[in-house]
């Protein structure tokens, strides 16, 4: 995710890192040719094919109905966005609270419980963008328990159901009344259905066709215009033509980028840093030293 400082307004005209600028400068680029194609052959073309001659009250009418499009299909992707982010930021209430709760308890199992809430975390990350995150279970979980865990399909899941066999375990061995018992069930469920919105969300895409459809309409759209403030505004065609591109192919980009917010692009959620801050929260509560987190390269977390 990209944590920049709050530039001023002739700063940000200028920012890269961050913009969805380079994914789309190759497609702007043929805008512009198109542009000035259009400009070079413009009085030719009048003067052959006047009837054929494209208004620019016809562009007027189709980008607004393309404004409201892309303003539905953005809408509904950082919808998606913004449900990740609570549902991350519900994960770290959850371990803070479980952490209070179980502290307090002279049981030996309490530390690996709560270790095995981060290691949870770590591994939801993992399975949310197919990367492996063994180390960290051998890391946090006993031996044995982390060796069962090398060959499982959904580790989360499972690291719930031993969570909550732990918890039983201590309510058998006295170790919590049954009202603490029930707080801490009630904590596992709460982690149990931030595992579920998030599997939600990664494996239900906005539908592919919704897409394309966007995707086709907007460069068709971009790639037309040029044709048709030709016209009107003769030479100054290609800036024109570039910065209305440049509104609509980054609106659909953008698009693109918050509709998987549990990506590995600048915009997309940072699941490393969102760990390891999980972490740092559950052992500080512990009174255990964590070393710092590296700091974010030109405002993008790299880890």
């Amino acid at each position: 995710m990209i944590v920049l400082p709050r530039y001023n307004w002739l700063r940000l005209l200028f920012v890269w890192h961050g913009s969805v600028l380079p994914r789309i400068v190759s497609r702007l680029a043929i805008v512009f040719s198109l542009s000035l194609l259009s400009a070079v052959l413009d009085g030719w073309w009048l003067s052959q094919h006047a009837d054929s001659a494209l208004n620019v009250s016809i562009f007027t009418l189709m980008g607004v109905s393309l404004a409201i499009f892309l303003g539905f299909r953005n809408s509904a992707s950082y919808e998606r966005f913004w449900e990740a982010r609570k549902l991350w930021g519900g994960l770290l209430i959850v371990s803070r609270s479980l952490t209070g709760k179980l502290q307090p308890v002279a049981a030996p199992q309490v530390r690996p419980m709560l270790y095995a809430v981060c290691a949870l975390t770590y591994a939801l990350k993992g399975q949310l963008r197919d990367d492996d995150t063994h180390a960290h279970l051998v890391r946090l979980l006993p031996a044995e328990l982390a060796e069962q865990l090398r060959s499982g399909r959904n580790i989360p899941a499972r690291l719930l159901a031993w969570l909550h066999a732990q918890n039983h375990q201590l309510l058998r061995d006295g170790h919590l009344t049954e009202q603490q018992w029930l707080s801490v069930d009630r904590n596992l469920d709460t982690l149990g259905e931030v595992v579920g919105g998030c599997e939600r969300i990664r494996n239900t895409p906005i539908p592919f066709t919704y897409r394309v459809l966007l995707n086709r309409t907007v460069t068709g759209y971009c790639l037309l215009l040029p044709l048709g403030l030709v016209t009107t505004i003769g030479w100054l065609t290609p800036i024109i033509a570039v910065f209305i591109a440049y509104t609509y192919l980054a609106l659909d980009s953008l698009g693109d980028e918050l509709e998987e917010p549990f990506g590995k692009e600048g915009n997309d959620l940072p699941l490393s840093a969102l760990c390891y801050g999980i972490e740092q929260s559950v052992r500080d509560m512990l009174g255990e030293a964590m070393p710092v987190a590296p700091p974010p390269r030109q405002g993008i977390y790299q880890f």
